[in-house]
């Protein structure tokens, strides 16, 4: 989920949908709005000289959608073994059972009541079907089971709604937290400077091929937000709404009750740390 088209700064990305990586293509799902971009993207990840794929996030429960991905790994000689989910919010995981059951593949997610005849997920962890290498990284805060995905082989990352390829993500209080989505926003930031990701292959929007400065940006802007609400409460706005209002002015006002959530967030980390 996001709040924005795109915003002023924010690194910009190249095409949705296709081949994205030497391991990566994307399906984009049939569901556009203002909250998921030109809609949810679909990701089948595998080795190249290997017969078998690896889908994360299915997406909404579109049997064409559905359809759509399992003859996108056909013609590429391809047959689906495995689906993730980043997390479970319904644009990313609602087909997953549906999915599941037209691949006869199992299910894992963070969350015990989003698998599906698999094991979980959980940090440490690695996905080798067919030969793939994606290393599981925890990174909540959009929503406590969020999840992103290292593929080292092409330098990427698959992040789910954590880093989107426009706008920036909803912090959903009272599941998601601030403080943990700043944590995993400074988990990225190593991936990129320490391990050498240069690529995000976000949930939502076009690819980005400056993961540390996209990263760098997410931070950079809550610092920025993070401070206008602490100005706004200072300045005698005290509910969520009202800062909304004051602080959310340059943004659609049909985005205002997702913003309001990150309000929330926003509120509860600025007590936590005595700051309001």
């Amino acid at each position: 989920m996001t709040y924005a088209a795109s915003l002023p700064g924010q690194p910009r990305g190249g095409a949705i949908g296709g081949s994205a990586t030497a391991r990566a293509v994307c399906v984009l799902a049939p569901n556009p709005s203002p909250m998921t971009l030109d809609g949810t993207n679909t990701w089948i990840v595998s080795e190249p000289d290997s017969d078998l794929a690896v889908v994360i996030d299915p997406g909404p429960l579109d049997e064409a959608h559905l359809a759509g991905v399992i003859a996108a790994a056909e013609r590429a000689d391809k047959r689906i073994a495995l689906t993730l989910l980043t997390h479970g919010h319904a644009d990313h995981a609602e087909g997953a059972a549906r999915f599941a059951e037209l691949t006869r593949t199992s299910v894992r997610a963070l969350d015990p009541g989003l698998r599906l005849g698999g094991e979980g997920l959980g940090a440490g962890d690695v996905i080798t079907t067919g030969g793939l290498e994606l290393r599981v990284v925890p990174t909540p805060g959009h929503t406590s089971d969020s999840l992103c995905f290292h593929l080292p082989a092409d330098a990427a990352v698959l992040t789910g709604d954590t880093v989107l390829g426009r706008g920036t993500t909803v912090v959903a209080h009272p599941d998601g937290r601030l403080g943990d989505y700043l944590d995993s926003l400074r988990r990225l930031r190593s991936l990129a400077v320490d391990d050498g990701v240069s690529t995000v292959l976000p949930g939502h929007g076009p690819v980005l091929n400056d993961a540390r400065g996209a990263v760098e940006y997410y931070l950079a802007h809550r610092a920025n937000r993070l401070a206008q609400v602490e100005t706004a409460v200072e300045a005698g706005h005290r509910t969520a709404a009202d800062i909304v209002a004051h602080v959310y002015a340059d943004v659609d006002r049909s985005l205002w009750p997702a913003a309001e959530l990150s309000v929330r967030a926003q509120l509860d980390y600025l007590g936590e740390h005595g700051l309001i």
